[in-house]
């Protein structure tokens, strides 16, 4: 993608200003709580919590995660500040997407799951034998997650719109054959055929399927738990039909930021999500009812594969169209 400096955004008025400190603060709840467990804190963690089984890897995980969020403030400092209109644009665009990937799923999840949830009653006991964490916590940080995501999105949109808004101007139809070729279709088409199974089995769990989950997350299942398993199936579904549209050029009266937006979100929330989800089940578990099982753990390669395909797909895409 290439740059023009007269097509950067201007200085930063009062709105853009004010989203910036919305994203730096939306950050501080979940940076507060992750220094504080890696400072030996217990706040918000229960008695009996999964967290306090393996100190160490939690430790790990507390730090990788800490980074990741602070990745959040250098992202709403690039967008805004004069020096990052000189970020070249992959070092940009890849923890954009990523961020889109990791931040969607929750975005859209932790309101589904909770109306889910008021829908379904109280908890039973067998979904409330095993504490995590406190209700509160997740309250806080998905709380903060949300606005994070709404502030640094707006952020994005206004930076990518002024930096390679031609990328996306006119529909389907103006877009010439160069942009994708037959080599992308094809690898396009084997992605998405690739995505269909792994579709499937999240459909097939929000349809009460107990086939591929450990016994502890069949006895733990809930309204949310089956309200985000179809929230899966329809990210991939996203991704399979934005990318589709774009390299076969269908659909030709849409604006081409609509199946653009589509592949961009739906295959960082199928590949970033899978991905995070596979490394949380190849952790070692101490209890042989969590051991993830085989179908588990594909499922989720399976998307993290095909999510970064797809992905490659749009980038390839953008860079042809840029020229």
């Amino acid at each position: 993608m290439t740059t023009s400096p007269l097509a950067l955004p201007g200085p930063p008025g009062t709105a853009v200003r004010v989203l910036r400190v919305v994203a730096i603060l939306a950050c501080l709840p979940y940076l507060t709580l992750k220094v504080a467990w890696l400072a030996g804190s217990r706040v918000g963690v229960p008695e009996g919590s999964l967290l306090l089984e393996q100190p160490r890897l939690i430790a790990v995980a507390n730090a990788v995660t800490l980074l990741m969020d602070l990745s959040v403030i250098v992202l709403a400092l690039l967008l805004t500040q004069r020096w990052g209109r000189r970020v070249p644009a992959w070092p940009l665009a890849v923890p954009m997407w990523a961020a889109t990937g990791l931040l969607v799923p929750i975005m859209v999840g932790f309101p589904v799951g909770t109306v889910a949830g008021l829908w379904e009653g109280p908890p039973t006991a067998a979904v409330s034998s095993e504490p995590f964490l406190d209700p509160w916590v997740f309250t806080v940080v998905y709380g903060g997650f949300i606005v994070q995501g709404l502030a640094l999105g707006a952020l994005f949109v206004r930076y990518a719109t002024a930096r390679w808004g031609h990328l996306w101007r006119g529909t389907v139809r103006d877009l010439t054959p160069r942009v994708s070729g037959p080599v992308v279709r094809a690898v396009a088409v084997a992605a998405s055929l690739a995505l269909v199974p792994v579709a499937a089995v999240h459909i097939g769990w929000a349809s009460g399927m107990t086939e591929g989950l450990s016994p502890s997350q069949v006895a733990s299942r809930t309204a949310g738990f089956h309200a985000l398993e179809v929230l899966r199936a329809l990210y991939a579904a996203a991704a399979v039909t934005g990318v589709g549209l774009l390299v076969f050029r269908r659909g030709r009266g849409l604006p081409v930021r609509v199946p653009l937006a589509l592949g961009w979100a739906g295959s960082g929330a199928v590949g970033c999500w899978g991905g995070w989800q596979l490394l949380s089940a190849l952790a070692p578990a101490t209890d042989p009812a969590k051991e993830p099982t085989a179908l588990l753990t594909l499922t989720y390669a399976g998307e993290m594969i095909t999510g970064m395909v797809l992905a490659g797909c749009v980038a390839v895409f953008l860079r042809r169209r840029a020229g």
